[in-house]
């Protein structure tokens, strides 16, 4: 329900450092790992009360930690309502081939099938974001530049953070996109 869920970024602690905690407090609080941003920046997912426990928790430990400011806990089990409301809507549309491979946040692989797009659009909305994992695979299978579209830099300084090798641009204005040159 609305104004129930809550999101908590991490920072300082690896993915896997901190769903062996989740893990073990398992029966204190149920959260969900939700982004896997960077080496040590993850955020989590969770109802507030289980969030606020988890950020007592980080806050003894001295592990830096954030309240975000969201609507609901995305990318979690607790979006199965909403997942189901999209895979509904996605019956009637018909996606076409993409011209270049799409790379899943959900499976960081890449991907062609319109009917695998469907899927992982869906998964998407509960599943966690592998962020780090799909950047990672698109350096490895010689991406050499990401474009940031949008306003800010948060994704070019995450990216920053996984590979340095990648070259970053960033289009969050007009004038931006007219300065382009291909």
């Amino acid at each position: 329900p609305s104004g129930e869920g809550a999101m908590l970024a991490v920072l300082g602690m690896a993915s896997k450092e901190l769903d062996k905690m989740l893990e073990m407090n398992n029966k204190k609080y149920e959260c969900f790992i939700a982004n896997d941003n960077s080496n040590l920046q993850v955020v989590v997912s969770g109802l507030k009360k289980d969030i606020n426990l988890l950020s007592d928790d980080l806050n003894s430990k001295k592990i830096k930690n954030l309240k975000l400011n969201v609507s609901a806990p995305f990318h979690c089990e607790l979006m199965t309502p909403a997942a189901e409301k999209m895979r509904i809507e996605l019956e009637g549309i018909k996606i076409e081939p993409p011209i270049v491979p799409i790379v899943s946040n959900v499976s960081a692989q890449a991907i062609l099938d319109p009917i695998e797009i469907k899927k992982l659009l869906v998964s998407q909305v509960t599943g966690s974001v592998r962020w780090r994992e799909s950047i990672m695979w698109m350096a490895k299978n010689n991406v050499d530049e990401i474009w940031e579209i949008g306003s800010g830099k948060a994704l070019s300084g995450m990216i920053r953070r996984i590979d340095k090798n990648i070259n970053l641009k960033n289009i969050s204005s007009p004038e931006d996109i007219k300065a382009v040159e291909f």
